[in-house]
């Protein structure tokens, strides 16, 4: 069951997702994820990161389609993601090989390494909008030297996706989340 953080959590990445607004994800959600993503340089001018990259966020759709969906209805509303938050921790595998391929499409230069402006490029593609991530950076980048190693991303993304632990660096990954602005956060 999910703790009042993860549902803060999940809420902000379910509503990130849901493109079109209507209250629940579904396949062309996931199109319109795809789609963002491919607008990033490195993934618009290499045709095999491009595959790669619609690959991973289709194929999420179909894990979360087949895990969540559980009235049938092709859809998936926020309640059904919240009812499999416990079975992310044996997804660790697939959360890292997505890890992989987000790096790859962030690293706009192919040097091996996210700068604070790589980064806030991924947060305003994973959010849809351009957001403010002053301060974000300081928080995940662990080891301090500006930059983020593909190690240290794929330990932030595996926190964001799976810990529940407030205080991981991996949740402001995707933004600063402020538990405190949850009302639910202590449940």
């Amino acid at each position: 069951m999910a703790s009042g953080f993860q549902r803060y959590k999940l809420t902000s990445m379910f509503h990130a997702f849901d493109a079109d607004g209507n209250g629940y994800l579904d396949e062309e959600d996931f199109r319109a994820l795809a789609d963002r993503w491919g607008r990033l340089p490195r993934v618009a001018a290499d045709p095999e990161l491009a595959a790669r990259v619609e690959r991973v966020m289709l194929g999420w759709w179909d894990a979360l389609y087949e895990a969540a969906d559980t009235n049938g209805d092709g859809l998936v509303d926020l309640d059904e993601i919240l009812a499999m938050v416990d079975r992310l921790p044996e997804m660790r595998e697939a959360v890292t090989a997505t890890a992989d391929t987000v790096f790859d499409a962030v690293d706009e230069n192919g040097d091996g390494r996210i700068s604070r402006e790589e980064h806030r490029r991924l947060v305003d593609v994973w959010n849809g909008r351009a957001t403010d991530t002053a301060g974000v950076f300081e928080l995940v980048d662990l080891d301090g030297d500006g930059f983020l190693s593909q190690a240290e991303f794929t330990e932030l993304w595996a926190q964001f996706w799976i810990s529940a632990d407030p205080a991981d660096p991996g949740n402001h990954l995707c933004g600063v989340l402020s538990p405190a602005a949850d009302p639910a956060a202590g449940a």
